[in-house]
């Protein structure tokens, strides 16, 4: 994630950053629920069966895997790129003016903005795509493990959309605040539905955070300059957003209900909203 993201964002035109990560996005979504269907094909025991001790043979096959990747990357004709006003040999004034004023990349507040709103996404998202089989099991719905497709199914239609309609049609930016408010009414529909039909609405979730993490990544890169690198080290190190608001949706499934828990997920995509309409323009002077 440390370098594909910030490569794929600078690989061509900033304004179409969010199409090419729908692409990828595809790839890394519809993982989600892949892996329970491989290990119980793969260890033909049913998911709530498999130990510890289970697991040796499907790690090292992970592990396979992984290395053959990274030798095919290593060896694969990518082409080297830079972000505006990080070739030394260009006038960094003239590429990135805003940046080439700038010593630290804590001096970017749009960027700042832009990590919270990472942070808050990847941890909804996460409460999306990772609860959906133990809520399926606490409603008491036959084939819980079958529930896992809502939110990768909501969220690959939402890439698909981005793919097609950005940037011809839609900006990065009106992408993300269509996704928030797709996403607003998706966790109030959660939390305010009759409980058995509840989990379908996660779907709406999913919809919308489908573009949040392609839009996300170009506003908050904008205008960084030599500071694209660090830049995108900060956004990947606000990924641990996924571990704790999980943690904390799990607190508030042992003190209220699982359903009541998502109302955790109403803030976060407010706030998401907000850097869509008024957070990714904040510049420094």
């Amino acid at each position: 994630q440390a370098s594909v993201n910030p490569y794929i964002t600078i690989l061509g035109p900033l304004d179409s950053a969010a199409k090419r990560i729908s692409i990828m996005g595809i790839c890394n979504k519809l993982a989600w629920p892949i892996p329970a269907i491989f290990i119980v094909w793969l260890l033909g025991k049913d998911v709530s069966l498999i130990g510890i001790e289970d697991l040796s043979k499907p790690f090292i096959i992970i592990i396979c895997a992984f290395v053959a990747l990274g030798v095919m990357a290593f060896f694969a004709p990518l082409p080297e790129v830079k972000a505006a006003g990080e070739d030394e040999n260009e006038d960094e004034a003239e590429a990135c003016p805003y940046a080439a004023s700038k010593t630290s990349v804590f001096q970017f507040p749009h960027l700042l903005l832009g990590c919270l709103a990472l942070f808050l996404y990847v941890g909804v998202e996460t409460v999306s795509l990772g609860t959906l089989v133990d809520y399926a099991k606490e409603l008491g719905l036959e084939g819980a493990a079958n529930y896992a497709w809502i939110a990768p199914i909501g969220i690959v239609i939402g890439y698909i959309c981005g793919i097609i309609f950005i940037p011809k049609y839609l900006s990065q930016a009106t992408a993300l605040k269509i996704c928030s408010i797709l996403a607003i009414i998706g966790s109030l529909l959660v939390v305010l539905a009759p409980s058995h039909i509840s989990i379908y609405f996660i779907s709406f979730m999913a919809l919308g955070c489908s573009l949040m993490w392609p839009a996300l990544w170009p506003l908050a890169m904008a205008d960084l300059g030599k500071f694209t690198k660090a830049g995108s080290s900060l956004l990947i190190m606000a990924m641990f957003g996924g571990a704790v608001i999980p943690t904390l949706y799990g607190w508030l499934k042992d003190i209220a209900t699982p359903q009541q828990a998502y109302w955790l997920c109403l803030p976060c995509f407010l706030f998401i909203l907000y850097y869509g309409v008024a957070g990714y323009k904040i510049r420094t002077k």
